[in-house]
């Protein structure tokens, strides 16, 4: 019997994250917005929060502020999420993220704390063990304040030079940079991707053309997310399109990218193949959308989702 692949998700950035609906956002106005809950987040958080309700065990690091921590700490006890963040002194930030009718999210992501290099060295230190205890690292999210890009990149590196496999799922400068390092699989949306390659992608055969130019620069997998035109996936294995169902009413998209990461995460650890990995991520990603928290509110749901999933081979 194989032995199972062990996770770890890191969150350099968390953030609780207040989560509202409005039917449109009239800048420079009042706007009356209908609270759905404040959450304690992060994309890595996330990915652990679903990985955890689909039972599977999983490990998160990252970065914690030591003065508001206890929602944190809430969440990982109740889910039986192993907890390693390390602790550093002020706040986690707070983010403010409202869905409108048409399923634009507008965010308005707030600065919190600041590593100290001394938190840094002493983070680093203790990765240098993780290739003993872990065989998949999912890297999720952006970098707070401290940490310099060419430290990232330099130690993704290190990681991958361990025979870690690093799913890297960011942007901006964390992302051009990080993919220096050769991940073994990044999840860039379309706007993320074209940044990256710093032209517009006005159609499939556009995501298609700079994804396989990723892939070909030496990343295993590239996985783009297209929103709810679904996501392409470029391997060795060639070219791999799902496409979602069509929702009539999307509640928020918050979380349906990191969603995604843990549906893939869940087909590796299973060892199931290209297409049967990418339908599931593809109906958990879709199932996010349906609800005000990330995680599996109903497995019953997602069961009857995945039949929906339009699976094409380009």
């Amino acid at each position: 019997m194989t032995t199972p692949l062990r996770i770890l998700s890191v969150t350099f950035n968390p953030a609780l994250d207040l989560v509202g609906f409005s039917s449109h956002i009239r800048l420079g106005e009042l706007n009356r917005i209908e609270s759905l809950g404040l959450y304690p987040s992060g994309k890595g958080v996330n990915v652990a929060k679903v990985l955890a309700d689909l039972a599977i065990p999983v490990t998160v690091t990252g970065f914690l502020g030591e003065d508001n921590q206890s929602d944190f700490v809430q969440l990982f006890e109740q889910n039986n999420i192993r907890d390693l963040f390390y602790r550093v002194k002020g706040k986690t930030r707070i983010n403010v993220k409202i869905t409108e009718t048409d399923s634009n999210v507008t965010e308005l992501n707030f600065q919190g704390f600041k590593i100290q290099s001394q938190d840094w060295e002493q983070f680093i230190a203790q990765s240098d063990s993780w290739y003993k205890h872990f065989d998949l690292v999912a890297i999720c999210g952006s970098l707070p304040d401290g940490i310099e890009i060419s430290q990232f990149s330099s130690w993704l590196s290190h990681l991958k030079s361990q025979g870690l496999k690093i799913i890297l799922d960011t942007s901006h400068s964390a992302l051009s940079e990080g993919i220096k390092a050769k991940p073994w699989l990044i999840k860039p949306n379309q706007k993320e991707l074209e940044d990256l390659t710093n032209h517009a992608l006005t159609n499939l055969d556009d995501i298609i053309y700079s994804a396989k130019i990723l892939h070909q620069k030496g990343i295993e997998n590239v996985i783009v997310s297209m929103g709810d035109k679904g996501a392409v996936w470029v391997n060795d294995q060639g070219i791999l399109r799902a496409e979602p169902p069509h929702f009539e009413h999307i509640v928020s998209t918050v979380g349906a990218g990191d969603s995604m990461i843990a549906g893939l995460l869940y087909g590796f650890i299973h060892q199931w193949d290209k297409i049967k990995t990418l339908r599931f991520a593809s109906a958990v990603s879709a199932l996010a959308v349906t609800q005000t928290n990330v995680g599996i509110s109903d497995e019953l749901v997602l069961n009857n989702l995945l039949p929906k999933i339009k699976l094409t081979t380009l």
